[in-house]
């Protein structure tokens, strides 16, 4: 897919929000209302930087762009710290000093992952929702498909059956018709054997007188 390269304007401004995190208190809770206050609008605006980042780049793309600036976030604020370390008060235990801050990083990277896990489980659960009422359509839609062609096996079959029921009442009656006709015959060729037999006693009996 190709992306329009506005959308990685939210990238940037993520990159730019995991980036400007260094520049908070590590102690936030003790330092006041303030710096907690600002904590949660940064952890807000990467929740959001993540939601916008799913609709416009997906999820699977998405998620490797967010990974990709939370990792160059990662390595600039290691710069940047390591380089000047005297600007913000580390003059020991540097290397603990930086993962606090990278787990900071790392803290609004997952809420921005967590943005979009959220938009896409919206997204997933809309879709699941538009799914079943295609697919209750389709089967109300099947169903009366499904009716109407029985219906015409129905009326095919009854159709076939009285077909068959006109051929057998028409075989019956040729049949009772050549059986009627067949008797006549034998009746008519008994009554002719008759003649023929009285025909010819008659005749014996002439020659004997």
């Amino acid at each position: 897919m190709k992306y329009k390269p506005v959308y990685y304007l939210t990238a940037l401004l993520l990159a730019i929000i995991i980036f400007a995190a260094n520049f908070l208190s590590t102690d936030i809770f003790a330092a006041g209302l303030p710096s907690f206050s600002v904590w949660f609008v940064l952890s807000i605006f990467s929740f959001t930087c993540g939601w916008i980042i799913n609709k416009t780049l997906g999820y699977n793309h998405g998620g490797k762009v967010v990974f990709a600036v939370l990792i160059a976030a990662i390595f600039l604020s290691i710069v940047v710290i390591t380089l000047f370390s005297e600007y913000f008060g580390f003059s020991s235990f540097l290397v603990e000093n930086i993962i606090l801050y990278l787990l900071r990083n790392i803290s609004l990277g997952a809420t921005a992952l967590f943005g979009m896990a959220v938009a896409e489980v919206i997204h997933l659960q809309k879709r699941v929702e538009v799914e079943k009422r295609n697919c209750e359509d389709e089967s109300s839609l099947v169903s009366s498909n499904a009716r109407r062609e029985a219906e015409l096996i129905v009326e095919e079959a009854k159709v076939k059956a009285e077909k068959i029921i006109f051929e057998a009442e028409k075989k019956s009656q040729e049949i009772l018709f050549n059986k009627g006709k067949i008797e006549e015959q034998i009746k008519e060729f008994i009554r002719t054997e008759k003649e023929l037999i009285k025909k010819y006693q008659s005749e014996e009996n002439q020659d004997i007188q």
